[in-house]
């Protein structure tokens, strides 16, 4: 699979992720980190300990990693849940299921680019 391939699967966008970083392998590198990364974990804690505000950190780093690595889907979901979470609102389950479900379709993607290295 190539890293262009990984991008289709989970419905990003591969040109302007490469547009912005001008390296595959630069671009490889950072899309692998993003398996490292504990923003999603915290945004789990967060939400079912009840602390709104770690949780809009969180979903708000999620946000930003994916704007800058063309991830759309997910970077689009998570963007609105960072901003009803801005707004002080605490009915975030739809949000955060959609967050979810895309975070898992990212991940799973990665993942399985990442096992044909």
């Amino acid at each position: 699979m190539t890293l262009q391939t990984c991008y289709e699967n989970m419905g990003a966008n591969y040109n302007d992720a490469i547009g912005r970083l001008r390296s595959e392998r630069l671009l490889q590198k950072f899309v692998l980190k993003f398996l490292d990364d504990g923003s999603y974990d915290l945004l789990c804690k967060s939400l079912e300990s009840g602390n709104m505000e770690e949780a809009f950190r969180a979903a708000h780093t999620i946000k930003g990693m994916c704007q800058n690595l063309s991830f759309s889907v997910l970077a689009e979901s998570s963007s609105a849940l960072t901003e009803v979470l801005r707004a002080g609102q605490t009915d975030t389950d739809a949000l955060f299921a959609k967050v979810k479900e895309d975070y898992e379709s990212t991940v799973n993607a990665i993942r399985a680019y990442q096992a044909e290295l």
